[in-house]
């Protein structure tokens, strides 16, 4: 198979494994496009927030912080602190990809999400490449982008009840990608639970966006120590 044949099947095969993540980014962009909305954003400048920034929980913040009156730095200092886990991530999508040149590893780093790393970093490391992650980001992006096309257009006939709940869907597939990971390496799992409790905790003592960045890297940090990510699975 020639080097453009191989890479443009591991592109496919990139769109394949993302293909969940629609069910999430579609709904939970409406609900964003729905806040916006709410906030005061225009149809256009809903959009293309997300066509710039494309974080949805830092443009969830952003667009709270907008409504409530708060100023362009601290909406930026905000979303700065809560994608500190990116730093991480893309950390651990650089080290995937092998021998990936470093400018190619630096533009994909724009694409790196919570869902794109976790499908990244739970496949196959065979199937670890450029070409595999640029399918994965293609799919969350497009998808991303119209759930706040279809939220902003819709937003006047959405019930509130509805668009509220709409933001289920992102927790809701988050731990449908995470699961599979976790079969078969019990440490692994002890530190998504103790993550979880960690960040509970320290939400009743500080804000969310700090409990969870506060968690994240604790706990990070600790399960360098006993979670073995090449255990196989039982």
């Amino acid at each position: 198979m020639s080097a453009h044949k191989n890479r443009k099947k591991e592109y496919f095969d990139g769109e394949r494994a993302a293909l969940p993540v629609i069910l999430g980014f579609v709904p939970v962009g409406i609900a964003y496009a729905v806040m916006a909305h709410d906030a005061g954003f225009s149809a256009l400048e809903t959009v293309l927030m997300s066509l710039l920034v494309f974080a949805g929980a830092s443009q969830m913040m952003a667009v709270g912080m907008y409504a409530q009156g708060a100023g362009l730095v601290a909406m930026i200092t905000a979303a700065f602190i809560i994608n500190l886990r990116h730093v991480i991530m893309s950390t651990c999508v650089f080290n995937r990809m092998g021998s990936t040149p470093l400018a190619l590893r630096i533009i994909s780093s724009a694409g790196v999400t919570d869902e794109t790393f976790a499908i990244f970093t739970t496949s196959d490391e065979k199937r670890c490449t450029p070409a595999f992650f640029l399918g994965l980001v293609s799919v969350a992006y497009l998808s991303w982008a119209m759930g706040s096309l279809i939220g902003a257009l819709a937003s006047e006939a959405l019930p509130a009840l509805v668009s509220a709940s709409l933001g289920i869907a992102m927790y809701a597939m988050f731990i449908g990608l995470l699961v599979p990971s976790l079969r078969g390496n019990g440490r692994l799992a002890l530190l998504v639970v103790i993550t979880a409790c960690v960040n509970t905790a320290l939400s009743q003592v500080m804000t969310s966006s700090w409990a969870l960045i506060v968690s994240t890297l604790v706990c990070a940090f600790a399960g360098v120590f006993f979670v073995d990510l090449g255990e196989d699975a039982a």
